[in-house]
């Protein structure tokens, strides 16, 4: 058995990663943290059970009949909130597509020693809750904060540090944000594994910013400090850079694959004659201007569906008419800031928003 070294005590040995090879410990991420299937993108809203998770720690049991909300910190009107009384405000359900940061970092060359995500790391929900912004009012924060602090209830080690998840947003962020606090996803009271009883949604970030088993949240006269919001989520391209922090959704594109899979491969096999090219296309909170589907050297324009919402992914289709041969398909998403996806993945030390084309490889058959 090979010696790790004790994951506890101080920073950690760089691991050294080979495209395409993981190791023991990536493969178990792998089986902890569940990503969507991709033919599930033909549904404009995901199961609860097909929607992606990544879960830092352990999953914490909570007891919502017990569990309190703080607001503490540099407040004037501190309080604790039980799941009744948030449950008894003013409610509202947002449609909402989230993505992991690190959705993609398995195409990254070199990659990141860390979940290996491909393309399965998003999926769009209805969650519903109560908007956050009238809570921080009514709590009072005082003319010095500069940073409010999301902290749940998930304790654990990363780089020998141990921390709480937690992550902070600035005034100005919130006043921006259509922040939300969740308890139900898609009708339904939250899962354990999705942050039951209460999360919070940062429509249009990546999924980071979501903090899920949420305990307190602070109001803070100095920026927050936590692991999760400065030693890591951040684009870098050597280790000692502060880096530029992880915040809104980069604009991307998906492909159901079409046709039927090759089990271990995932290569694509259909007949010859008039195919129906699907996908979900999404940029945070900017709405898709157009998608591009490539088929055999040229780029075609497919056809957008009615959006299901200023956070929501949007569905696009295109009409192909299939001749027999092989093909590697991609699709190409811009947005109405003039943003488009990349051919090739923007590099950095994480792997983190890889928003880099997707390609299926297909054979057509007589």
């Amino acid at each position: 058995m090979q010696e790790t070294g004790n994951p506890f005590e101080g920073p950690q040995t760089k691991h050294e990663t080979q495209d395409g090879v993981f190791s023991a410990e990536e493969v178990r991420l792998a089986n902890r943290n569940s990503g969507a299937m991709l033919e599930m993108l033909s549904l404009d809203i995901t199961p609860v059970g097909g929607h992606y998770l990544l879960t830092h720690f352990d999953v914490p049991l909570i007891d919502a009949s017990s569990h309190r909300l703080r607001f503490e910190g540099a407040f004037d009107n501190p309080f604790a909130m039980t799941m009744d009384e948030i449950r008894a405000a003013p409610a509202i359900t947002r449609t909402v597509t989230m993505e992991c940061a690190g959705n993609g970092r398995a195409g990254m060359s070199p990659r990141a020693y860390s979940m290996p995500w491909l393309y399965e790391a998003v999926g769009t929900a209805e969650w519903t809750g109560t908007p956050l912004a009238p809570l921080i009012e009514k709590a009072g924060p005082s003319n010095a904060v500069v940073d409010f602090s999301f902290e749940g209830a998930d304790f654990g080690y990363d780089k020998g540090v141990p921390h709480f998840f937690g992550r902070s947003l600035t005034p100005d962020e919130l006043e921006a944000l259509d922040v939300l606090l969740v308890y139900e996803m898609n009708g339904q009271p939250l899962l354990p594994q999705h942050g039951a009883p209460l999360r919070i949604i940062v429509p249009g970030w990546y999924g980071m910013a979501s903090v899920k088993w949420l305990d307190r949240i602070t109001a803070l006269t100095d920026r927050y400090t936590g692991f999760q919001q400065v030693q890591t989520y951040r684009f870098r391209q050597t280790s000692d850079e502060v880096g530029e922090p992880v915040t809104a959704i980069r604009v991307k594109s998906l492909m159901v694959p079409p046709g039927v899979p090759d089990w271990i491969t995932r290569k694509r096999q259909l007949k010859s004659g008039l195919v129906r090219l699907e996908g979900r296309a999404w940029a945070g909170a900017t709405p898709i201007d157009r998608v591009e589907i490539h088929i055999g050297g040229d780029w075609h324009t497919a056809e957008l569906a009615k959006p299901l919402g200023k956070y929501a992914w949007r569905g696009w289709s295109f009409e192909w008419w299939a001749e027999p041969g092989h093909y590697k398909l991609a699709c190409r998403a811009t947005d109405a800031e003039d943003n488009v996806q990349p051919l090739e993945p923007e590099w950095n030390l994480s792997g983190f928003a890889n928003n880099a084309v997707q390609q299926v490889e297909v054979f057509v058959t007589d």
